[in-house]
């Protein structure tokens, strides 16, 4: 079972209060039912879901719901759930807001104010619509895939509203509201209280940000050290350009010490290289020390071969 089938039978465990049920409902029935004139049809290969909704309906619409199971054969057997209204039906509808009068209400003409409602709707859009990818893959994604651009907008003013970014893809002829950020989708998961699957979530979240900030500091590590050796193969080159040419008894006793200790140890950074020389000599000198010296050689070549 994929992380996303667990967070979503996760959360049919939670019960909800009569407003969430409505608003949850609202959702499902937009999104993921088969509307005729008189019949709502709605589709499902979770059993769990089609058990929610069921009760659902049954507990504020007091109707009696046909229930149709099939088998599917394609690559496995599998079972598709139907749920089948025909009583009531424009009374729900209009309930739920989706239709008045015979005339499909636009999504944003009747959205919910409270934050628990927008929790619950959002709840029902996640059911039927949304998906979201196993952290311990790579990257993280959150998605709610819609028919028409009118619901994908939808869904992400309610996103924007209870502080969550989002942004609205096409895929093909669907389009897709989807959300990136570890940290969002997080909370998301928290807000349905699928409080395992929010364990789980943060577990590998957290295992993965210290991975990579345990790869960062190597990666950091080996390019402080490419680079000191870098620097330390080009000083030896000045180094010798001064025994060549006979300059080195022109430097001070002090940088004289310093291109000493940089011959014994080529590959060590400033730091590394001023340590040694303080604790091996009676010289006490720091990191911009060694390079003034540097600086310093590096200027007197320059001079030389302008002679």
């Amino acid at each position: 079972m994929t992380f996303s089938s667990r967070l979503k039978e996760e959360i049919t465990e939670y019960d909800s209060n009569l407003i969430e049920k409505r608003a949850e409902l609202s959702a499902i029935i937009r999104y993921a039912a088969k509307i005729t004139k008189d019949k709502i049809i709605i589709t499902s290969e979770n059993a769990k879901i089609i058990r929610r909704i069921y009760s659902y309906l049954k507990e504020i619409f007091g109707i009696n719901i046909k229930i149709i199971i099939r088998n599917q054969k394609r690559f496995r057997i599998k079972q598709i759930y139907i749920l089948e209204i025909n009583t009531k039906v424009n009374y729900i509808l209009e309930s739920l807001y989706i239709y008045n009068n015979n005339r499909k209400i636009k999504v944003n003409e009747n959205y919910f104010e409270a934050k628990e409602e927008k929790v619950a709707y959002l709840k029902g859009t996640f059911l039927t619509t949304g998906s979201v990818n196993d952290p311990s893959t790579s990257g993280y994604h959150l998605e709610f895939v819609f028919s028409t651009k009118t619901d994908a907008e939808f869904i992400k003013k309610i996103l924007k509203e209870i502080k969550f970014s989002s942004k609205i893809l096409k895929r093909n002829n669907r389009y897709m509201v989807y959300m990136k950020s570890a940290e969002d989708i997080s909370d998301v998961i928290k807000l349905f209280n699928a409080i395992n699957s929010l364990f789980y979530f943060e577990d590998i979240r957290i295992y993965r940000d210290h991975k990579n900030m345990v790869n960062r500091l190597n990666n950091c590590e080996i390019a402080n050290q490419e680079k000191s050796t870098t620097t330390g193969m080009k000083q030896l080159e000045a180094i010798k350009y001064l025994k060549d040419h006979n300059l080195i008894d022109l430097l001070d006793e002090k940088t004289k010490i310093v291109l000493e200790y940089r011959s014994k140890y080529p590959e060590s950074s400033y730091s590394e290289l001023a340590e040694i020389i303080s604790l091996e000599t009676v010289y006490n000198i720091g990191k911009s020390g060694i390079n003034h010296h540097f600086i310093k050689v590096k200027k007197m070549i320059e001079h030389h071969k302008k002679k």
